[in-house]
Order: C-alpha cells, then structure tokens, then sequence
C-alpha cells in the first residue's frame, strides 16, 4: 500500500461538563470524523488521504480543531459545514482555508484571544 499523502487528525477528546477547559468533542468533533470520511471518499482521496480521531491535542479553547499532516496546518472552531471546503480547498487543491486556519501565536501557548487570561496569584 502506497503512503498517504495526507493524515487529518480529528480532535474528539470528550472532558467533564464540570471542567474549567471546553472539549472538543462535547463542541461537536464526534461528528467531523465521518464528515471528513464522506468528503475525502466523495472527492476520489481514498487510499491518499486517511481521517484519524485522537484525544486531546491541547487546543481547547480552539475546538473543534483538525489537523492536516504532513502540512502541519491546524484547523479551529470547524465545524460539518466546513468540511467539503478542507477536503476541495486544501487536501485537492493544496489550498489551506485560511479563515479556519489557527494562528501559529494561539498555538501551544498559554495566552491567545480565545484562552481565558491566567488569575493572577
């Protein structure tokens, strides 16, 4: 079998409704795996591009988040609506959506306009 060309990865983590961080699958990442699955079959990538769910990529604040590999571009806040335009935007045409994609300052850091601010102690 021949490589991927693309690896998406579909954070679907799921955390207490208590908990002082939101979750990505309680936002509506459960239903983006088979969404993308559907796009990526219906647009010929099946065999060239494979959607993968995992836990908690540690963007929170940003979910659903989806990542696309090897382009390290990562998606927030998307949601079904917006799969057909990833799949025909960036994984056909090379193309990321730039009005989904997360700023490379709101990513692995502890201060961004979607995270809460730290309490000071």
């Amino acid at each position: 079998m021949a490589k991927f060309k693309h690896h998406l990865f579909i954070c679907v983590n799921e955390r207490d409704e208590s908990a002082p961080r939101p979750s990505c699958g309680h936002s509506g990442g459960k239903k983006l795996k088979s969404a993308f699955k559907d796009a990526v079959k219906d647009a010929g990538l099946k065999g060239q591009v494979r959607a993968n769910e995992l836990g908690c990529l540690d963007q929170c604040e940003h979910g659903p988040v989806v990542v696309v590999y090897p382009d390290a571009v990562w998606y927030g806040f998307v949601h079904v609506k917006d799969v057909e335009e990833i799949v025909s935007e960036h994984l056909v045409h090379g193309r990321p959506v730039e009005r989904l994609r997360l700023a490379d300052a709101c990513l692995n850091t502890e201060s961004c306009p979607h995270k809460p601010m730290p309490k000071r102690k």
